[in-house]
């Protein structure tokens, strides 16, 4: 890989992991968060994804796709614990 992919990656795992740390933080500590409000999150996050009026550069844009899918991976194993 090149440097830049590296660093692309990197960012990308730094971000994941921090969003899904805040996720996990603001459900243990705020008893009214919900599914729906972190789905509600999750929809604008889609709709600012596909806004990209400012032309985003590699970099951005792997720091909003991993906030996308901390998203969406955070709802999905909350979902399943609800079901089990």
């Amino acid at each position: 890989m090149s440097e830049t992919t590296d660093a692309i990656e990197q960012k990308y795992n730094e971000v994941f992991e921090a969003e899904m740390t805040v996720l996990k933080r603001r459900r243990e500590h705020d008893p009214s968060c919900s599914i729906a409000d972190i789905s509600g999150i999750l929809r604008n996050l889609y709709i600012s994804d596909g806004n990209n009026w400012e032309g985003r550069s590699e970099m951005v844009q792997a720091s909003i796709s991993a906030t996308i899918d901390a998203y969406e991976h955070f709802i999905h194993e909350w979902k399943k614990e609800t079901v089990q």
